[in-house]
């Protein structure tokens, strides 16, 4: 939508606020490197653990050794080796760190040396997550959500739980009919006077 935006009209956002489906590593990439656009999502971040062992938010990133930094001073080295279908990077430890190191139960329990994956697209995740929490985010997120709920009224008040009509053109008939319902309905609590002043003007 926004390419065919920018071919079609010129028109080419300074940023965008989305849901957190909008906040996958490969689509802050192509936001915020690619297109030049302030991605206003929240990040997609899976890399906190529930087991009571060391996350990958308690190790230090050092980006000009391209290193991690234990929380008992050690270091992570990556080969460059790529996993998880070539969106991330792996860091290893070494086994002759992590085998005496005393916090080895609450880091890597269960394999002889720590093992962290980094994103490919970090960079763009990093800069998604400093915009977090500044003015312009939380515009972005009450516009957003301003947004959201009249969806959630055509779907629970207008009982449009899904299209009806077949085809591009039947749905754009659907959803202009069902945004004007919704708009005579506004209308209508501008435009008549509520009951009180009713009965007093009676």
């Amino acid at each position: 939508m926004l390419e065919r935006a920018a071919e079609r009209f010129g028109l080419k956002p300074e940023r965008l606020a989305g849901e957190s489906a909008y906040g996958s590593a490969e689509m802050l990439h192509w936001l915020v490197d690619e297109q030049k656009i302030e991605p206003h999502v929240p990040v997609i971040d899976n890399s906190e653990r529930q087991d009571g062992t060391f996350s990958r938010s308690e190790f230090s990133y050092d980006p000009e050794a391209d290193t991690y930094i234990c929380p008992e001073g050690k270091t992570l080295t990556t080969s460059g080796r790529i996993v998880n279908e070539g969106t991330n990077r792996l860091y290893l430890g070494s086994t002759f760190d992590c085998g005496p190191c005393p916090l080895k139960e609450r880091c890597c329990p269960n394999t002889p040396a720590r093992r962290i994956t980094r994103s490919i697209y970090e960079h763009a995740r990093e800069v998604t997550r400093a915009l977090a929490g500044t003015p312009a985010f939380e515009r972005s997120r009450q516009g957003r959500k301003r947004i959201e709920m009249l969806f959630a009224h055509i779907k629970r008040i207008l009982k449009m739980g899904r299209l009806r009509l077949r085809a591009p053109c039947g749905a754009q008939d659907e959803i202009l009919l069902a945004a004007t319902a919704q708009n005579l309905r506004k209308l209508a609590k501008l435009v008549l006077p509520t009951g009180p002043q009713m009965t007093q003007e009676a």
